[in-house]
């Protein structure tokens, strides 16, 4: 029998997770040298605080500066510290996939390792998370960065997300976030997604908080974020909004689109129509003639569109026996004893167990 890679892969990240941990600490890292032993330093202060079973999981993103020496030194020290290096620079959704993916904990706490995010918020964040929230995200209310540069766009764009999402968040570049691992099981990131988190669990059924967190100001090292990647959120903003509104019902999306270009070639047509009744107008080389049948086409072509889409959103559920839904709990399926058939005639007969069937 033959056995896909991507099997094997889920088989082994299951087996790293046989010895589950309370809590994961994720910290992406790209050239942080001079930022390393700090923030492990302040790191390992709150967490040997916490009532809790815990580990650390840097990603070194490729880094050029040395800096995946150092992590892999304060894994030879520590018990509780592991370190994934990627052979480049994979950016930060990678990292945070990667890290969340080699990840034992039944609560997962993102954060970076510029010395930005405080470790002190950690157990807030707990707090709030056992307050019956699946997501808690870290909201830098008293941010410490440029203000044109950083803040202003920043501002912008947590807006856009949150109308469009229908999430309201402040802070949505905020990598401080706690999450329940339930809800990250059904995430898969792309892109420059590690932002949408909170939006993407939103769409199985999360309870999402947001908590004013502490934001220190950088001291050494250079910022990885610039406005040269606006393009890239507005882009994945996109592919949120399809996800989140479309993605079993993609006919809806192209046919709205189809039936207002019906509906414009429509209009044309009559107006046609009323110039060649009332002013006897010869439309055969008219423009409004081939816009009209250039408007037939295109709505022609955006219902294929459609219907393709559809098709392979069938493809992508059935083939996979992928679920158009999340089941948040089950009640009341527990497996009960069979009981006997009425026209038993031995009334000691043991009931039969439930028959299941397992599939490699």
């Amino acid at each position: 029998m033959s056995v896909s890679r991507g099997s094997i892969f889920a088989v082994e990240r299951e087996l790293v997770r046989i010895e589950e941990v309370d809590v994961s600490i994720v910290v992406p890292i790209y050239n942080e040298i001079e930022n390393i032993p700090i923030f492990h330093g302040a790191l390992m202060r709150e967490l040997r605080l916490l009532d809790r079973t815990w580990e650390v999981v840097y990603v070194d993103d490729g880094s050029r500066d040395g800096g995946t020496d150092v992590l892999c030194s304060l894994a030879s020290q520590e018990d509780h510290v592991r370190v994934i290096a990627f052979r480049r620079n994979f950016g930060q959704t990678a990292a945070m996939s990667a890290g969340i993916e080699h990840s034992r904990g039944r609560v997962i706490i993102t954060m970076d390792g510029d010395c930005q995010n405080d470790p002190a918020d950690i157990p807030r964040l707990l707090d709030k998370l056992d307050e019956g929230y699946d997501v808690v995200s870290g909201w830098r209310a008293k941010r410490q960065d440029a203000r044109i540069m950083r803040k202003l766009p920043s501002k912008i764009a947590n807006g856009v997300i949150s109308r469009v999402t229908g999430v309201a968040l402040h802070d949505y570049g905020c990598t401080l976030k706690a999450y329940r691992r339930e809800v990250l099981d059904e995430i898969h990131l792309y892109g420059e997604m590690h932002r949408f988190i909170p939006a993407y669990a939103s769409m199985v059924g999360a309870a999402i908080a947001e908590l004013p967190v502490s934001h220190h100001p950088r001291v050494r090292g250079k910022s990885k974020y610039g406005l040269g990647r606006i393009y890239r959120v507005l882009l994945d903003l996109l592919t949120v909004k399809f996800l989140s509104s479309y993605a079993t019902k993609p006919l809806y999306l192209f046919g709205r689109f189809a039936l207002g270009i019906f509906g414009l070639a429509g209009v044309l047509a009559a107006v046609m129509l009323a110039l060649r009744i009332v002013d006897g107008f010869f439309f055969v080389n008219s423009p409004l003639l081939i816009v009209t049948a250039v408007l037939v086409l295109i709505g022609s072509q955006t219902i294929l569109l459609g219907l393709l889409a559809e098709m392979n959103m069938r493809t992508y559920h059935e083939s996979q026996a992928k679920p158009t839904y999340v089941v948040r709990r089950r009640l009341g399926f527990e497996l009960a004893p069979v009981p006997p058939r009425p026209d038993a005639t031995d009334s000691t007969v043991e009931p039969v167990a439930p028959r299941v069937e397992v599939y490699a």
